[in-house]
């Protein structure tokens, strides 16, 4: 990917956005002529991605690729946007992440962000992140979804998680939202490589208290692990703290609900939901 001097100075947001503009002006288009041109994005989203404002989703920078014929560039420099958005400490996790063979993830208080629907991700990255924009909060909505295609392979790792009950209790993004929030870890439980456990208030103290563990086991068996808190993580690649790690896991999923009684939580909650938006 060609940058020139000045854009390797900027952000891979703003030097996107400015690859846009440049490739448009050279075309001699305005931002409503190129509106029409690629489909009938809006003026005023492109504006904003041309300004570094807001990141364009893959379909637009696909269409626009295609037709400034710029040989990919647009794309990979929205992929270094994407990776500017995953924390440092989780950023070598993540990038072994589509190569795992095995994805073992425990989380204790929000559902796993593999199997969050985007309006659930939306609420609590709003939460979370209090200082972003909404532009800036969909963009990292839009990394994740990107990241859960990998469920959707054809060949997909297989994917265990395990969430605290308080996941199911607390409503994030409000009842609507859990309710079509509870309805997809469903439809995905069901699938033959993805197991779906819930730990529950009753079995008291667990291993992963206040935090939550993810577990990448790779083609060559190595397993690397991050450990994060509610502002902080930990890369862990050394052996011995991986297979602490790892025995950290497995006692949590002996104080889990099996697949079934665990569905059976899962149902049991939505039904709740469902009678309290209905009343």
């Amino acid at each position: 990917m060609e940058l020139n001097s000045e854009d390797a100075k900027l952000t891979p947001r703003v030097r996107l956005g400015r690859r846009v503009r440049r490739l448009r002006e050279r075309k001699d288009l305005s931002l409503r002529q190129l509106s029409e041109r690629v489909g009938g994005y809006s003026h005023s989203y492109l504006g904003r991605v041309e300004l570094g404002e807001q990141l364009p989703s893959e379909a637009l920078v696909n269409t626009l690729d295609e037709f400034f014929e710029a040989d990919g560039v647009l794309a990979e420099l929205l992929e270094l946007a994407h990776d500017t958005l995953i924390p440092d400490y989780s950023r070598k996790a993540i990038d072994k992440e589509p190569e795992a063979q095995r994805i073992q993830v425990f989380n204790s208080s929000v559902v796993p962000g593999l199997l969050q629907i985007p309006e659930y991700s939306r609420a609590a990255f709003r939460r979370v992140l209090l200082g972003e924009s909404d532009e800036q909060i969909d963009d990292r909505v839009a990394v994740r979804v990107k990241r859960q295609r990998i469920l959707e392979r054809k060949e997909p790792p297989y994917y265990w998680g395990i969430m605290d009950e308080s996941a199911l209790k607390r409503p994030i993004g409000g009842i609507s939202c859990m309710i079509e929030q509870i309805k997809h870890l469903l439809r995905l439980a069901s699938r033959p490589h993805v197991t779906v456990q819930v730990l529950p208030f009753t079995k008291g103290a667990h291993p992963i208290l206040g935090g939550s563990l993810t577990l990448h086991t790779l083609p060559d068996g190595t397993t690397i692990a991050v450990v994060e808190s509610f502002d902080s993580g930990e890369p862990v690649e050394s052996p011995r703290r991986v297979l602490e790690l790892t025995q950290k896991f497995d006692t949590a999923r002996t104080l889990a609900l099996t697949d079934d009684e665990s569905l059976d939580l899962i149902r049991k909650y939505l039904k709740e939901y469902e009678v309290e938006y209905d009343s």
